[in-house]
């Protein structure tokens, strides 16, 4: 039986803290979003490492299934934003958003490469060391979070939620 010592000796580093993190927004340089890049990265409150998968195919063999790898999805990333009083990072979304989709003519930028930028979220320890970083590839926002407004709110600060699609990440430690 695995004892208190043994499992403190094998977590490394004591974990990794979910509160330890940095996402760097870029934007397309195609865009005036007027995005403060390093205030961004203190007022992202909340993020998460990316996601995937890899569908199955299945191929039916007389009344068994045998599944064979698929192609590979990534899912869509989501990050919590802390408003503050000059809606920099909301105003550079909606920005981003409307070069994308304008919300009066219906047009937009058609070339990808005029609307995508890379964002990087990094996983950091306790003294600001990266311990791991992906750099999500050809991100765009989808949309940003209603700000809830109400009398009834006391002592908060809005926040909003922006989720965004990319073409894939590479991975610290990963990718070759």
């Amino acid at each position: 039986m695995a004892t208190l010592d043994e499992f403190k000796a094998n977590l490394i580093g004591g974990g990794a803290r979910a509160n330890q993190f940095r996402v760097t927004f870029n934007t397309p340089g195609a865009i005036a979003t007027g995005l403060d890049v390093r205030k961004a990265s203190f007022l992202i409150k909340a993020a998460a490492l990316p996601g995937q998968t890899i569908g199955e195919i299945a191929i039916p063999f007389r009344g068994r299934n045998l599944y064979i790898a698929g192609d590979r999805e990534f899912e869509a990333w989501e990050t919590t934003v802390i408003n503050d009083t000059d809606f920099n990072i909301r105003n550079a979304i909606e920005r981003w958003l409307n070069a994308i989709n304008d919300t009066v003519t219906n047009t937009g930028l058609s070339n990808v490469a005029d609307y995508t930028a890379d964002l990087t979220v990094e996983q950091l320890d306790r003294d600001d060391t990266v311990l791991k970083s992906y750099i999500l590839r050809n991100c765009q926002p989808t949309g940003t979070g209603a700000i809830e407004l109400s009398y009834e709110t006391a002592n908060a600060i809005e926040e909003f939620s922006v989720t965004w699609r990319y073409s894939h990440f590479e991975a610290s430690s990963v990718n070759f």
